[in-house]
């Protein structure tokens, strides 16, 4: 039985261990949870969920960086 998958990450391929949540996968990839956006397959998916969120193959989410200036 294999115990990975690919998602998609901002349009990249990403595979992953199917254990891995959204938020073990931001830390992964050196993401600040705090300063981002997640879109779960065309969805707006709420930051209070991502440790609870576990993925399906080719899956996609969208990252998107909230980025202050003035």
């Amino acid at each position: 039985m294999k115990n990975y998958f690919t998602i998609f990450v901002n349009g990249d391929p990403f595979n992953c261990d199917c254990s891995m949540s959204l938020c073990d996968i931001l830390n992964y990839l050196d993401i600040d949870i705090e300063s981002v956006i997640v879109e779960y397959n065309n969805s707006i998916f709420n930051k209070d969920n991502f440790s609870h969120l576990y993925f399906k193959n080719n899956d996609e989410i969208q990252v998107i960086s909230i980025v202050g200036g003035g």
